[in-house]
C-alpha cells in the first residue's frame, strides 16, 4: 500500500491516478493528514506527506520509504489567485504532479508515456492550442514542458488534433448535434467488460418491450430537434446485432422515420460480437441505410477469446466479415486489445498479421483497462495483473500494422487504471473515419442518448457542458418509461 496525505482537500484524483500509474499492483489512499486511520496489518511501502503552500508559491513533499529513508522535494508555483487557466505551465496543480513525478521516476526508474496527465482526453490539449494559433513545435514544446509527455506521444497528439480539425469541419456552428441509441444486450459478458450490458439468454421475452420504450423517448425528443443538423447516429451497446432482423428493422425504421437524415454523414451500428452477427441481419442493415459497423475480433488467438468469456472462434471473426464485405459494407471497423490475459508480443504480432490479410477500414486498438465493474478486476485482486501489461513493443507493432493497411491515427482516448500508461487510438483510411468518436471526444456538439444507461450531453454557449443520463439497470429504465416522459425531453426543451 501506498499512503498520500495532504494539508488540503485538493487533486485527490490527480495524486491518485499518478501514484497509480508508477505502482499499478499497489493500493493507492490519499487523504488529508490526520482524518484517516490506516489499520495497522497495513504494509505500506512508501508515505508521501504533501504541503500544497500555493499562497506561499512553492508545493512541498516528503518521501518516506517502508526502511524510514526519506527525501524531500519543493517545487515553486504560481499562487493559485493568480492561476487564471487550468493549463497554465506553473499552476499548483501542474507543479505538484511534476514534483510526484520526479521523485516517482527516481524511486522506480519508470517513465510514463503520457508523462502526468492523467485525463482521458490529451489530444484535447493539442486540439485547443492549435485553434488558438500554437504552431506543432510551440505545442510539442508545451505538452513536454507542462507535462513530461514523450516524443512519441506528443507527435501522436498533434497528428491526430490536425485530423479532428478536419474531419469537424461543418460540425461546430452549433447547430448541428449526434443522436445515439444503446442496445443493452449481449450474447454474453465479456471479462473485462464494465458497461451495463445484460446476456440476451436472460431477456430474450423483452427485447420487444425495451424497444417500444426506446420507440417513446424517439417520439418524444424528436419533435425538440426539429430544425437541428442530424450530423452522426450510432447504435451501440452492448451488441445491437443481438436484436433479430424484424427488430433492428423497426428500430432503424422509427430513427429514420422520426429524425431528418438527409445531412447525416454517417449511420453506424456496432455489431461488435461476429457470434451475433448473420447475413439476414447484415442485409437489413445495408437496407436500411447502414454506412458503418464494427466487427471486433480483440484478438486473433482462440485461446485468448475462451479465456475472455467471447463465446466466438478466430474463424467465425473472419467468416463474419467476409459476410459483411459480401453484403456490401465498404466501411468496417474491427477493434482489439492489447494486454489480454496470457497474451505476448508474438500473440500480438499473429493478431495483425490475421487482421492486415481481412484488411478492415479502420482499427481501433485498445490497451487493455482493468475496470471495477468488471469480472476481471476480481481476478486481478485475486492473481494479480502477472500475465497482462501492454507493452511499447505491442503498441509499436498495433501502429506499423496498421499504417501498413493505409490506416492512420484520428482519435485518442486514455482510460483509468489503462494498462502500460497508454492509450486507445483509432486509426482510419482517409474517407472512412468515424465522426461520431472524434465528437465524443472533442465535445463540440450535443448528443442525444436514448435507451438505458445511454448519457447525454448539452453543449452550452460558452462550451459549457452538462450530461443526463437514463438508469443503467435495464427493468428499472422500462419501468420509467412506461410511467414517465423521457427525462431527456425536460433536458433538452
Amino acid at each position: 500500500m501506498i499512503i498520500v496525505n495532504t494539508d488540503r482537500e485538493k487533486y485527490f484524483y490527480d495524486i491518485h491516478s499518478l501514484v497509480k500509474s508508477f505502482y499499478p499492483e499497489e493500493d493507492v489512499l490519499v487523504f488529508v493528514k490526520n482524518s484517516q486511520t490506516v489499520p495497522e496489518d497495513s504494509k505500506v511501502i512508501l508515505t508521501i506527506d504533501i504541503l500544497l503552500k500555493w499562497d506561499e508559491g512553492h508545493i512541498d513533499a516528503t518521501f518516506i520509504k517502508e526502511n524510514g529513508d526519506t527525501r524531500s522535494l519543493s517545487k515553486t508555483c504560481i499562487k493559485e489567485s493568480e492561476t487564471d487557466s487550468a493549463d497554465m505551465t506553473d499552476s499548483p496543480k501542474n507543479v505538484l504532479k511534476r514534483l510526484l513525478y520526479e521523485a516517482l521516476f527516481e524511486e522506480t526508474k519508470r517513465s510514463l508515456p503520457w508523462g502526468t496527465l492523467t485525463g482521458i482526453r490529451p489530444v484535447k490539449i493539442a486540439m485547443h492550442r492549435l485553434l488558438s494559433g500554437d504552431d506543432d513545435n510551440a505545442i510539442k514544446d508545451y505538452m513536454k514542458k507542462t507535462y513530461i509527455c514523450s516524443d512519441e506521444k506528443t507527435d501522436l497528439s498533434v497528428e491526430i488534433a490536425h485530423r479532428e480539425n478536419r474531419l469537424l469541419e461543418g460540425t461546430t456552428d452549433g447547430n448541428g448535434y449526434s443522436l445515439y441509441i444503446n442496445i443493452p444486450f449481449c450474447p454474453t459478458r465479456c471479462a473485462y467488460c464494465s458497461f451495463m450490458s445484460s446476456p440476451i439468454g436472460l431477456w430474450k421475452g423483452q427485447v420487444d418491450k425495451y424497444l417500444d420504450c426506446v420507440k417513446k423517448e424517439i417520439d418524444q425528443t424528436a419533435p425538440l430537434f426539429k430544425g437541428k443538423r442530424l450530423d452522426s447516429v450510432y447504435v451501440g451497446g452492448g451488441t445491437p446485432t443481438t436484436l433479430e432482423p424484424y427488430q433492428l428493422e423497426k428500430l432503424i425504421s422509427w430513427i429514420k422515420d422520426s429524425y431528418d437524415m438527409s445531412s447525416a454523414r454517417e449511420f453506424t451500428i456496432e455489431s461488435g460480437r461476429p457470434d451475433s452477427i448473420t447475413m439476414d441481419k447484415l442485409i437489413t442493415m445495408k437496407k436500411g441505410g447502414v454506412t458503418r459497423i464494427s466487427v471486433n475480433p480483440q484478438t486473433m488467438r482462440d485461446r485468448t477469446l475462451e479465456l475472455i468469456g467471447r463465446h466466438h472462434s478466430v474463424k467465425q471473426t473472419v467468416d463474419a466479415f467476409n459476410m459483411a464485405r459480401e453484403a456490401g459494407f465498404d466501411h468496417i471497423n474491427m477493434d482489439i486489445i492489447l494486454g489480454l490475459p496470457g497474451e505476448e508480443l508474438s500473440d500480438v504480432e499473429y493478431t495483425m498479421n490475421e487482421i492486415q490479410k481481412l484488411r478492415p477500414d479502420e482499427l481501433t486498438v485498445h490497451s487493455l483497462a482493468i475496470k471495477r465493474a468488471s469480472r476481471l478486476y476480481d481476478y486481478v485482486a485475486d492473481h494479480g495483473l502477472a500475465g497482462m501489461d501492454t507493452t511499447s513493443n505491442m503498441m509499436k507493432v498495433a501502429e506499423e500494422g496498421a499504417r501498413k493497411m493505409g490506416l492512420s491515427p484520428y482519435y485518442l482516448y486514455r482510460q483509468k487504471n489503462i494498462s502500460g500508461n497508454f492509450e486507445n487510438t483509432g486509426y482510419g483510411l482517409e474517407d472512412k473515419m468515424c465522426l461520431y468518436n472524434i465528437i465524443t471526444m472533442e465535445e463540440t456538439q450535443s448528443i442525444l442518448a436514448l435507451g438505458s444507461g445511454s448519457v447525454s450531453k448539452r453543449i452550452f454557449e460558452g462550451h459549457r457542458i452538462e450530461r443526463k443520463g437514463n438508469p443503467k439497470d435495464v427493468k428499472l429504465y422500462m419501468e420509467n418509461m412506461e410511467k414517465n416522459p423521457s427525462p431527456m425531453m425536460e433536458f433538452f426543451k
